[in-house]
């Protein structure tokens, strides 16, 4: 979609129980993640996958955490929403964008409060 940049979805199934499936979205300068965005998002995986891969929950994000190299990390961010302290979950030295992870960790607090 022209208005995603990036993104990045996580599969936390079976941690506490249940299934869930956040989509981290870095969205074009002047875009806002509102209603409507967030149900062509949906509709349009939906429409190119299949039911089962429209996330739960979509978050706008500033970027995607990414190694030196460039590559996406999806296991540490879904150890830090797992609970995992970010110190255990990636090296920061290792990340061309290490302060991204205090995003991650905080939202992961979110979610356990709910």
């Amino acid at each position: 979609m022209p208005e995603v940049l990036d993104s990045l979805v996580i599969d936390l199934e079976g941690l506490g129980g249940a299934s869930y499936m956040p989509l981290f979205v870095v969205l074009r300068d002047g875009v806002a993640l509102d209603e409507a965005l967030q149900r062509r998002i949906k509709g349009a995986i939906r429409a190119a996958l299949s039911p089962r891969h429209v996330p739960d929950a979509i978050f706008a994000v500033p970027d995607v955490p990414r190694t030196l190299s460039g590559k996406k990390l999806e296991v540490p961010v879904k150890k830090i929403l797992a609970g995992v302290p970010p110190e255990r979950a990636a090296n920061p030295d290792s990340l061309r964008n290490p302060e991204l992870l205090g995003y991650f960790v905080e939202l992961a607090a979110r979610l356990r409060a709910q």
